[in-house]
């Protein structure tokens, strides 16, 4: 990672975003990143609740007071642990198109959102914004479901779809792992395993393996069943994945598999924090 890498986390509030800022911050100590909480202040939701607070005077001193709670609480915190600096930004406008306007001005190399995850519908204020971030996005995007947890990475799964981009993204997973010393699983799906995917498999795993000369990674070809979304998260769950990376492409793997769009609908599909790459 560079010296100067920004992760971005936008607040709301919620369990969820809360969650996120969990993750943002323990991987800003990893990255010795700079972490910058961000609040979009909705004005015209403000003035349906305070119509004699035309200006939202008391809306940005209440949002300003509680980003300074967190933000002494992430410095306190995480600052002796790695992080290299955390600050507290505001503005105003239409959350996705706000976020990702600030992601551009202050060259942003990660966002890292909440999500409610899977057996529920995605939260009105932050899940379903999400799911069009990921999709929206120009740089990568974490997804945090609210059920997640950070933990020690152990082992992280890369999800491929035989693609040429699958080198690049590859060799930045890796770069990741290296991190936390993390084992990592580059993983295809197949409805069923026979000697044509089998042998394609073997194929695809030699061509890749010159691009990511490293003792951490291994190959699978998993057999996922007819039900593929089903068989992702089994493997996930039964793998005990901490992380798992997909590339956002109209034909990568996690689009064809759950057959609807990656942008918007990925980010409410399974337990596991998600790491949509953007860009290498």
């Amino acid at each position: 990672m560079e010296s100067n890498f920004r992760i971005l986390c936008p607040i709301d509030f919620s369990e969820c975003s809360l969650n996120a800022l969990e993750f943002a911050t323990r991987l800003g100590e990893l990255y010795k990143a700079r972490l910058i909480l961000y609040h979009v202040l909705n004005k015209s939701d403000y003035l349906k609740l305070s119509p004699d607070d035309p200006e939202g005077v008391h809306q940005k001193i209440f949002v300003t007071e509680k980003l300074q709670n967190l933000l002494e609480a992430v410095n306190e915190e995480a600052l002796k642990n790695g992080l290299a600096s955390a600050e507290i930004q505001m503005d105003e406008g239409q959350i996705v198109d706000t976020i990702e306007a600030f992601t551009k001005r202050e060259k942003v190399d990660l966002i890292v959102m909440g999500t409610e995850g899977v057996n529920g519908k995605l939260s009105k204020t932050m899940g379903s914004r999400t799911s069009r971030l990921v999709g929206d996005s120009k740089v990568d995007v974490l997804v945090i479901p609210r059920t997640a947890y950070f933990k020690k990475f152990k082992l992280l799964a890369y999800a491929q779809d035989y693609l040429e981009e699958d080198k690049l993204a590859i060799q930045k997973v890796v770069e990741i792992a290296s991190f936390s010393q993390s084992r990592v699983e580059v993983v295809h799906f197949e409805k069923a395993i026979n000697l044509r995917t089998e042998s394609l498999h073997l194929t695809m795993q030699e061509e890749l393996r010159a691009f990511c000369k490293s003792d951490l990674v291994e190959f699978r070809l998993q057999a996922a069943g007819s039900d593929l979304k089903s068989g992702i998260e089994d493997y996930l769950e039964e793998n005990k994945i901490d992380m798992l990376f997909t590339l956002s492409d109209e034909q990568g793997i996690l689009d064809r598999l759950l057959d609807r769009s990656l942008s918007k609908k990925l980010a409410n599909s399974i337990h596991t924090p998600l790491w949509v790459i953007k860009s290498f």
